[in-house]
């Protein structure tokens, strides 16, 4: 922006005439000739683009919605009321008459008084008459001008230096300065640069920082917006989760239902299995969602979403994978780190609050994955030197520990299965043994080394971390492959069991028999045990059926026996509880997710009697779980306990 500043000049000079002398700002470009003469065209259309072309009005005529041919395309960027008005109005004549009056009155005034004086000091008429004669007519007025606000020399219209183009400017600098940062620290130091590309890779990265942060800004707001315009289309749903109570419960004879509420899904996964849930240990709405294939012939790429109930219609984070994911584990203590097993025998760790689609860490053929795929992940508590780490299970018959030790992950084999009676004789007298399949694990929750190992043969082994050659225990199971095994949350010695051969069993470790056994008439994808009861627990079975029990109330079968998706070509593959919520979610193989609500007979809790508190808490719910136990157990046993 050029400046023009007058110099002083004498009375009756032109003030145009005036000589002017160019200042110009000291960070001016400096252009040539030829660079200033070049002509830079914009074409400007009169079509708005944000105007809407798909506008409907109702025809009362035709009784039917008819598109608008018109759109008004007029679109105003500023305006501003002025307070000029036209001369020839009626209201500037006004104004000019008020004007010349005001000025004639003032000047007779003055010149009435300036007689006076002069003829009281010559005190002759004829020297005032001569005076009179003399004095020069009245002097015209000029017209005041009103000041045009839209003058660029106006310094009330003018903005400091264009800030928009200086701030463009200072971007493009800075990022010319990163650039350069960036050269050097390449020279200096090569290999950290290779690691930080790496870590990079898969991160889309903006021009400028200013625009990605301006973007987060407008993706947290529109995702705000998201969570509002869903509760209010799922407004039902949500006041269901909410308050609602089945009060026909009273009449059911303890039996219970499960109320549908919303259902997840996503158009990509479509044709993908749910092979994985887990909810997220911090926010309590919050679940991952691992798709796959379970048919050896139809396997592709993977999928790794997570959803929260606040927003059923699209998930928060969509992860993709060349491999099916078969498992998946939310870390405790960080709730940000997934586990993730895949179908060709990697794992890998995802960190929810990196802007990439890739895995933070992955195994690899050389850093020891498995030969087949990983059926589950669990993260344990990080070792001697704080170091993050989880277990896999693998159908190569490995148990696995992975430990994140400088960025990568490193293995060490804890456990290798093994079939017993099935060595076979090898070239030159070598003896060759049948590694085991292991399909499930899981820790327990007191004992830190213990853990159990479900396997494709049927067979459970009780195993410690201290050992890898030997089994604690082995337990024939089931006659078929044990798809899940879990801890009571409650109880140190119980854990339950559930396999294809449609059965569901409730075992105490330190007992060879079953405690208690369900056939539920067909293959059982999945068990849980619920949160707030020691008793109740909950299976799916292939038929599209989940089953929920309660021990307390009944012992031989279930309150709940319900239907949750369509017989035809679709599967039930896994349920979990809510942590905090009386909630289920279950996964089934056309890639849904449904939530259902427990009814109030399916998480009964002890009634209040007058005059006594209802006492809660681990020590009831073991209590309660142990007087079941006590019924069935033999006597040799209650003796030994």
């Amino acid at each position: 922006m050029q400046t023009y500043v007058s110099t002083e000049a004498g009375e009756g000079v032109d003030e145009w005439a005036a000589a002017k002398t160019l200042v110009k700002p000291p960070d001016q470009l400096e252009l040539t000739e030829a660079e200033l003469k070049e002509e830079f065209t914009r074409i400007l259309t009169a079509n708005n683009p944000h105007a809407p072309q798909n506008i409907v009005r109702y025809s009362f005529k035709k009784r039917t919605y008819k598109p608008i041919s018109y759109v008004d395309q007029m679109a105003v960027h500023f305006s501003l009321n002025g307070n000029m008005i036209l001369k020839d109005s009626d209201e500037g004549r006004r104004q000019k008459i008020r004007l010349s009056t005001a000025v004639g009155s003032h000047c007779s005034i003055f010149l009435q008084a300036a007689g006076e004086e002069e003829a009281e000091e010559s005190g002759t008429a004829e020297v005032a008459e001569a005076a009179e004669a003399e004095e020069p007519p009245p002097p015209r007025v000029k017209e005041q001008k009103l000041a045009n606000q839209f003058n660029f020399i106006e310094r009330a219209s003018g903005t400091l230096n264009n800030p928009m183009r200086w701030e463009i400017y200072d971007a493009y600098v800075e990022e010319l300065q990163k650039i350069e940062r960036s050269k050097e620290k390449e020279k200096t130091k090569a290999q950290i640069a290779k690691r930080e590309e790496e870590k990079k890779k898969g991160r889309k990265l903006t021009s400028l920082e200013s625009q990605s942060d301006d973007i987060t800004k407008i993706s947290k707001a529109a995702k705000i917006m998201e969570r509002m315009v869903n509760q209010n289309t799922f407004d039902d749903i949500a006041q269901d989760f909410k308050y609602f109570e089945d009060a026909s419960d009273e009449y059911r004879d303890q039996q219970g239902t499960l109320l549908p509420l919303w259902k997840f899904q996503y158009d990509k996964t479509k044709r993908l299995a749910v092979t994985a849930i887990s909810w997220n240990p911090k926010y309590k709405d919050l679940f991952a969602v691992g798709y796959g294939s379970y048919d050896f012939m139809k396997q592709g790429q993977g999928m790794l979403l997570l959803y929260t109930m606040k927003n059923p219609s699209f998930p928060e984070y969509v992860f993709s994978s060349e491999s099916g994911i078969m498992c998946l584990d939310f870390h405790h203590d960080h709730p940000y780190l997934v586990a993730v097993g895949f179908y060709d025998g990697n794992v890998a760790i995802y960190n929810l609050k990196k802007a990439t689609s890739q895995p933070s860490y992955k195994s690899s053929a050389k850093s020891g994955k498995h030969t087949e795929p990983v059926w589950q992940v669990k993260w344990q508590k990080d070792d001697m030197d704080n170091n993050l780490n989880f277990f896999s299970i693998s159908s190569d018959g490995r148990i696995v520990s992975w430990t994140l030790v400088k960025n990568e992950l490193v293995h060490t084999d804890v456990i290798k299965l093994s079939v017993e009676g099935t060595t076979m004789q090898g070239p030159e007298g070598l003896q060759l043994q049948t590694l085991g399949c292991g399909t499930s694990f899981d820790f327990h929750k007191k004992i830190d080394y213990l853990f159990l190992v479900g396997t494709e043969e049927g067979k459970i082994y009780k195993c410690s971390k201290c050992y890898s050659s030997q089994f604690l225990d082995v337990f024939e199971a089931h006659h078929m492959a044990v798809d899940s095994v879990s801890w009571n949350p409650y109880h140190l010695k119980v854990f339950i069991s559930c396999s294809s051969d449609w059965t569901v069993k409730i075992w105490d470790h330190t007992v060879k028999t079953p405690m208690f056994i369900y056939d539920l008439n067909s293959a059982v994808g999945d068990v849980a045990w619920s949160p707030y009861s020691s008793t109740v627990f909950a299976a799916v079975t292939t038929d599209g059926k989940a089953h929920v029990f309660d021990l307390s109330i009944n012992k031989y079968e279930a309150l709940c026996t319900q239907l949750v998706v369509a017989k035809k070509k679709n599967k039930i593959t896994h349920i979990q509880f809510n942590p905090v919520y009386p909630i289920v979610i279950i996964g089934d193989e056309r890639g849904h997710v449904t939530s259902l609500k427990l009814s109030p007979n399916l998480r009964r809790m002890p009634k209040e009697k007058k005059g006594q508190e209802v006492k809660k808490g681990p020590e009831v719910e073991i209590a309660k779980l142990d007087k079941l136990l006590n019924l069935v157990r033999e006597p040799e046993s209650k003796a030994e306990k």
